[in-house]
C-alpha cells in the first residue's frame, strides 16, 4: 500500500514542483485548494517514481486524482489501483480533465468509463479580457464598470495583505448572517476554507485584493496559481447592497494579477443555477470538461 501523507504548509514547494509544471489547468491541483480545503475532503498525498499522487474522500468515499508528473504513468496507475483494493474500495478518480484522459487511454487503453461531471466544469478565461472588457460582448460588463465609477468615484482598491485580513472575515461574516451560512453545510465549509486560507496568505501563496467604497470595505478576492500560466480565483465575496462591487472587484484584481498569467480560472458552478449565469456572462474562453474515470473491474 502507498504511504500517503496529510497535506501540510511546509509541503508547498515540493506539491506546486509537480503542479506548477503540469499543462492541466484545474482548480484542484492549486496548492492553495488542496491544503485549505483539506479540513473536508482528507486530502492526502505521496510521491512515486516522480509523480504526484492525490487521494481524498468525497463524502464517505475513498476517490483519487491523475497522477501528475512525467514519465511512464502505467506502474503508478497500477499502484493506485492495488491500493483502492488494499483500501476495500473501487478505484475512480474525479477532476480528469482531457489531457488527463487521453493520457489514461493511452496507458490502459479501455479500462476506465468516462462520466462527464457538468457541475464541476471549469471555467476558465483569458486574463487581458477581463482585464480590459473590451467589445461588443463585454459591454453590460463595462456599463456595471462606469456606473460604479460614477457612484462611488472615491472607491480604493488595495492589495490583500495580512493587515487587512479582519475586515475581510468581518464582510464574510456579514454576508454569511445575509446568505444564512449556518443552514447550508456547502457555505459553512466554504468559510472554514476560507478562514484558514486567511490566516494563512503568505504560506500559501495567495495574493488579492481588497476593494473599499467611502472608507469601509466592499469586496474582496484571492488567487493562487494553477501552473505557470493559469491563475486561480479561490474567492470573491462582495457586500451585494453595493451595486457594482463584484463586477468592480472582478475587474480590479483581473488587471492586478501577474502578468505572466494567461488564463484566469474562476472554478465551477456546483450546478447553482445563479453562479451558473454569472460565470458564462463573462463569456469563457474555455469550459474544461472534467470528467469521472472509474475502473471496468472487468477487463485486464
Amino acid at each position: 500500500m502507498i504511504e500517503f501523507k496529510n497535506i501540510l504548509l511546509a509541503d508547498k514547494d515540493l506539491i506546486q514542483s509537480f503542479t506548477l509544471n503540469t499543462q492541466c489547468r484545474n482548480c484542484d491541483l492549486s496548492f492553495a485548494n488542496l491544503c485549505s480545503w483539506s479540513f473536508l475532503y482528507q486530502t492526502k498525498y505521496a510521491v512515486m517514481n516522480d509523480y504526484l499522487l492525490l487521494r481524498f474522500c468525497m463524502g464517505e468515499e475513498l476517490v483519487y486524482m491523475m497522477p501528475v508528473g512525467k514519465g511512464d504513468v502505467k506502474p503508478v496507475l497500477d499502484a493506485l489501483i492495488e491500493d483502492a483494493a488494499a483500501m476495500g474500495v473501487k478505484f475512480r478518480m474525479l477532476g480528469i480533465c482531457v489531457g488527463m484522459r487521453a493520457d489514461l487511454e493511452a496507458a490502459m487503453p479501455g479500462r476506465f468509463t468516462f462520466t462527464a461531471d457538468r457541475d464541476y466544469f471549469d471555467y476558465i478565461y483569458q486574463r487581458t479580457e477581463l482585464a480590459s472588457l473590451k467589445g461588443k460582448k463585454y459591454q453590460a460588463k463595462r456599463n456595471h464598470i462606469n456606473k460604479f465609477k460614477k457612484q462611488y468615484p472615491d472607491y480604493e482598491y488595495k492589495e490583500l495583505t495580512p493587515e487587512l485580513v479582519a475586515e475581510c472575515l468581518k464582510l464574510e461574516e456579514e454576508w454569511c448572517r445575509v446568505n444564512d451560512c449556518d443552514e447550508q453545510l456547502a457555505l459553512e465549509d466554504e468559510r472554514k476554507s476560507m478562514t484558514y486560507a486567511l490566516n494563512n496568505m503568505e504560506a500559501l501563496g495567495l495574493t488579492g485584493g481588497v476593494l473599499h467604497v467611502n472608507g469601509k470595505i466592499a469586496a474582496f478576492t484571492y488567487g493562487a496559481p494553477i501552473n505557470r500560466e493559469t491563475w486561480d480565483i479561490c474567492v470573491e465575496k462582495a457586500d451585494t447592497s453595493i451595486e457594482g462591487s463584484y463586477a468592480m472587484i472582478n475587474y480590479e484584481y483581473a488587471n492586478h494579477i501577474d502578468g505572466q498569467y494567461i488564463y484566469i480560472n474562476r472554478e465551477e458552478d456546483l450546478g447553482l443555477d445563479g453562479l451558473r449565469k454569472a460565470k458564462l456572462s463573462y463569456q469563457p474562453a474555455i469550459l474544461l470538461e472534467k470528467c469521472i474515470a472509474e475502473l471496468n473491474e472487468h477487463k485486464g
